[in-house]
């Protein structure tokens, strides 16, 4: 059984997975070091302010380090802290379940759809 306190204990990590683009940019990041031209290219048609945008929001909660290399041309790259990589249990968890389940969340509204068709009036 859950803790009943645990909506509350877990809405600061919903409202940072909520967010447009969050969930595809962690994963980007789940598979290394990325810099942050491979981060737009791969998360087309991301604008580079959104991009920065939420790149500073785990940046700030902890979950993402910036690292700025000097030189010509300048070059950022970002990684997980240890506790972004935290997160990837939370996505095996929610594959594993669209695995299971994830094939009823597309069958059942074709499923209602046919069952109106044959309602006769």
């Amino acid at each position: 059984m859950m803790d009943r306190t645990c909506p509350g204990k877990v809405e600061p990590i919903l409202e940072i997975l909520d967010g447009k683009w969050m969930l595809l940019l962690l994963f980007e990041l789940f598979n290394g070091t990325r810099r942050f031209g491979e981060l737009r290219r791969k998360l087309q048609p991301i604008s580079p302010k959104t991009l920065t945008d939420r790149l500073r929001l785990l940046e700030e909660k902890g979950l993402v380090t910036r690292t700025l290399f000097p030189g010509v041309p300048l070059h950022v790259e970002y990684e997980l802290t240890e506790s972004g990589q935290g997160l990837q249990p939370i996505f095996a968890a929610m594959w594993a379940w669209t695995q299971q389940y994830g094939g009823q969340l597309r069958a059942e509204p074709e499923d209602e759809r046919e069952q109106e068709d044959k309602v006769v009036l």
